[in-house]
């Protein structure tokens, strides 16, 4: 179950580990903040899960890792990662993440604008 937007009183501290949605069957997703503008969540992933490959029209999008080991996915290559590091994913540049680590893998996600609500 991901955490609503609404539950957080912003603008507040966040500590993102405290809103990690782990899941055994795929990458685990909550949105920490959502406007029309903007979009920050979170993607947890247990060892072996990815987020596969994938590119988004009319939109940017930020990783930053908060904790843990991986690779980011492009196209022609894989970029090793872990805590601290950041990747910039300009629209409709194909992009991804899979955690290779022993440990689970959590990462913040920024996404400009945000996506349409479903």
């Amino acid at each position: 179950m991901a955490n609503s937007p609404t539950e957080i009183e912003h603008p507040s501290r966040i500590r993102p580990g405290e809103h990690a949605v782990y899941g055994a069957e795929r990458m685990g997703k909550s949105t920490l903040f959502q406007s029309s503008r903007m979009l920050v969540g979170l993607n947890a992933f247990e060892p072996g899960q990815e987020h596969r490959l994938h590119a988004h029209e009319g939109m940017d999008k930020v990783y930053q890792v908060i904790s843990g080991r991986g690779v980011f996915l492009l196209q022609d290559d894989n970029l090793e990662m872990g805590a601290g590091d950041l990747m910039v994913a300009p629209e409709g540049v194909p992009h991804g993440i899979r955690n290779t680590g022993e440990e689970r893998l959590l990462v913040l996600a920024i996404l400009a604008p945000a996506p349409a609500a479903k």
